[in-house]
């Protein structure tokens, strides 16, 4: 008892106290993309119909930088969401979804520098051309990969997450294979439809893949992240190699958490996140017990949550270990323990 009361002690030691608010930005704005690459941060947001980087020497200094306009949609493509952005092969990658209702594809600007020099944008060639959107690349095993939010036909009915092999940072190759669909009753709060998107790929201290994405309808309070969890050794394309959180990991409804981790107490509704890594590669997360930068979008709490209170919020993220994921009536175990992700406001 006194050596499990020590180890707890020094767990919570390596963890630093909660900041006695959120770290709201005074950016009204959404989805937040920001890597660092050596000492600047690097952001991108859609703005003004077309994309702008905002470069600074913090996370929290983004939101009171210039924006500088890389790309407009002079080609009348449509509304221009959630760009992304990489650094990959000495270039800058932008990745963006634009469109008109059902016509939304995956878009892909890139240049040496990461705020000027943009190419045309490029359609990407997704398998089996469905809407998309949220579309992220990263590396892994060796393997570039790329996952999204799409749907599985025509029609408006669910937001699943799709992952594909990618021959290039503008090429997918093979099929695309499903990993996740909301099916889960957290997940299937607020609907129509029901919401898994906003995908960001992290590898944690054990080596293992994580996607952690966002569920429930943006447009809602429910909106929260969960997480993902590649077993040790496990196909990425293979949907029952893949272990899901039993409920919201950063979210701001008890009723919705997975036991053990607390809703937020100063943000609603907080999700499409943003690990903020060196270079934006999945490689460089960082080991169990210190804190990293973390950005995402909610709503402050006493607001009215609509899409136009969002603000882009800094915060922080650490792994977790001997976290159990469980589930029922499906292939394979039924269980899966390894790290999981605790997130501070």
């Amino acid at each position: 008892m006194r050596r499990a009361f020590a180890l707890a002690v020094l767990l919570l030691a390596l963890i630093p106290a909660m900041p006695a608010s959120a770290a709201r930005t005074s950016l009204r704005a959404a989805d937040p993309s920001v890597i660092r690459v050596g000492s600047t941060y690097i952001s991108v947001q859609s703005l003004n119909n077309g994309i702008a980087v905002r470069q600074a020497s913090s996370p929290d200094a983004l939101a009171g930088a210039t924006a500088r306009q890389v790309w407009s949609d002079t080609g009348n493509l449509g509304e221009v969401w959630a760009p992304e952005i990489h650094f990959d092969s000495g270039r800058y990658w932008i990745y963006f979804s634009a469109g008109r209702g059902p016509s939304h594809r995956m878009y892909v600007v890139s240049s040496v520098a990461p705020a000027s020099g943009y190419s045309a944008a490029v359609r990407m060639a997704l398998p089996d051309d469905k809407w998309a959107i949220d579309g992220t690349m990263f590396v892994f095993g060796g393997q570039r990969w790329f996952v999204w939010s799409g749907w599985a036909g025509d029609t408006n009915v669910e937001q699943n997450l799709y992952i594909a092999r990618m021959s290039s940072p503008t090429t997918t190759t093979g099929p695309r294979h499903v990993i996740s669909q909301p099916r889960e009753g957290w997940e299937r709060v607020v609907g129509n439809p029901f919401i898994n998107e906003a995908p960001e790929a992290i590898r944690d201290p054990n080596g293992q893949l994580h996607i952690v994405y966002s569920a429930n309808g943006s447009w809602s309070d429910q909106y929260c992240l969960a997480d993902l969890r590649l077993r040790a050794g496990g196909d990425p394309t293979y949907v029952w190699d893949w272990y899901k959180s039993n409920g919201c990991l950063f979210g701001s409804h008890r009723a919705t958490m997975m036991p053990g981790w607390d809703p937020t107490l100063y943000a609603d509704g907080p999700g499409h996140h943003s690990f903020v890594l060196l270079n934006g590669d999945i490689a460089t997360s960082p080991p169990a017990g210190p804190r990293f930068p973390l950005m995402y979008h909610a709503v402050a709490k006493g607001t009215p949550y609509a899409w136009a209170n969002r603000h882009w919020y800094t915060g922080t993220f650490a792994w977790w270990g001997n976290t159990t994921y469980t589930r029922a009536n499906v292939p394979g175990a039924t269980s899966n323990t390894g790290f999981g992700l605790k997130f501070f406001e």
